[in-house]
């Protein structure tokens, strides 16, 4: 797979088989992405890895545990346009897909739920940096998890980011035994996609090269 064929074919996937992964493919797959490109060479990210008989210990771990205050706010406050239509059209696609009405609260908090169960991943990572680092930190933690999910992808698995995880910072601290110095940053859930799923076919829009980009 070439890396184009990988950055194309890449999506969110929110429904996974059980099949296992293996932790020597994981260890590949993170000494690969250690490749990464960070300034000054810091390497911020610090993975946790819930894999096997870890991620059974984490589901019942986190089962029933209150969601806490966002390590950070994951959208600004007074999110203008054309950001704000971007984040409602993907969610909408996404709740057609399932067959969820705008209106059925009930079942959207249910989906919504799915992401402390990993979307029914068999493995997951939780990246953490160091509370001194800062947005041009964070900025090199996004380049090492894209590496990542890209391997991921050319390994023939499929990937989530789940920036939810950081309302359960405390618990996901508490359980993988990170350093009170140390934030979350996100989760990433991985696995077999299953593609019986229809929310497993959502692709979600990009807006056009002439938007995002100028040619000086």
């Amino acid at each position: 797979m070439s890396v184009t064929d990988a950055v194309m074919s890449r999506r969110s996937i929110r429904s996974f088989l059980p099949d296992p992964v293996s932790d020597d493919l994981i260890r590949n797959l993170l000494t690969t992405a250690l490749r990464s490109p960070s300034g000054g060479n810091l390497q911020p990210w610090r993975i946790y890895v819930v894999n096997g008989e870890s991620m059974t210990r984490f589901r019942s771990f986190i089962a029933g545990r209150k969601p806490g205050a966002p390590a950070y706010d994951i959208y600004p406050k007074e999110l203008g346009e054309p950001y704000r239509s971007s984040r409602f059209k993907i969610g909408e696609d996404m709740y057609a897909l399932l067959g969820i009405a705008r209106d059925d609260k009930p079942a959207r908090l249910a989906q919504f739920a799915k992401n402390l169960d990993f979307f029914g991943a068999p493995a997951a990572i939780f990246c953490f940096l160091d509370e001194q680092m800062g947005p041009p930190q964070w900025s090199d933690c996004g380049m090492f998890l894209q590496t990542f999910m890209l391997l991921v992808q050319e390994a023939g698995l499929g990937s989530c980011a789940q920036e939810a995880w950081c309302v359960h910072e405390e618990a996901v601290r508490e359980f993988v035994g990170a350093p009170m110095n140390e934030r979350i940053f996100c989760g990433i859930s991985f696995g077999h996609p299953d593609w019986s799923h229809p929310i497993n076919q959502l692709v979600s829009d990009r807006e056009p090269l002439s938007v995002t980009t100028k040619f000086v």
